[in-house]
């Protein structure tokens, strides 16, 4: 009589539901971990916006821009009013890590705008993202959960 070596189909059965046992476990944490890592990102992109303006309004002295895309990188040559280079492309589009941030600027007065807002939305709530932002010149970044945050939300600590 020959003796077979392997597993049997009971012990495959037990290591492949251990293993699913373990991502069932694990899965929600990745999403949590995901989703904070998104929301970190977005608070640093505001961050880095209101800091792209405030360089945008010294060294252009034209007032805030009037879009995010003004403040992206030159299609060729040098930096200008019109691409400053002070924001990455994928900011300058208004799209990065799972949040979408949408510029309006404000105070128009002789050409100039003398204000801006920005707000930064979850591309997809609840699944990249779970809190909104919100900033402007002041340079204080805002937040609520469950819809946008405005210039009365609670800071970011």
């Amino acid at each position: 009589m020959r003796r077979q070596t392997g597993f049997t189909l009971i012990e495959l059965l037990i290591v492949i539901s251990i293993i699913l046992i373990i991502a069932v476990m694990a899965i929600p944490n990745l999403l949590r971990a995901r989703v904070a890592a998104n929301e970190a990102s977005a608070v640093s992109s505001c961050r880095l916006i209101n800091t792209a303006e405030v360089t945008y309004s010294a060294f252009y002295q034209a007032g805030y821009s009037s879009t995010l895309a003004q403040l992206g990188p030159p299609p060729s040559g040098p930096a200008t009013a019109a691409a400053a280079d002070l924001l990455d492309a994928t900011l300058a589009s208004g799209r990065k890590s799972g949040y979408v941030f949408s510029y309006t600027p404000s105070g128009l007065t002789a050409g100039t705008y003398n204000a801006y807002s920005l707000q930064a939305s979850p591309a997809v709530p609840n699944s990249t993202g779970i809190r909104y932002f919100y900033t402007d010149p002041s340079g204080v970044i805002r937040l609520n959960v469950g819809g946008p945050a405005g210039p009365s939300s609670s800071p970011v600590h």
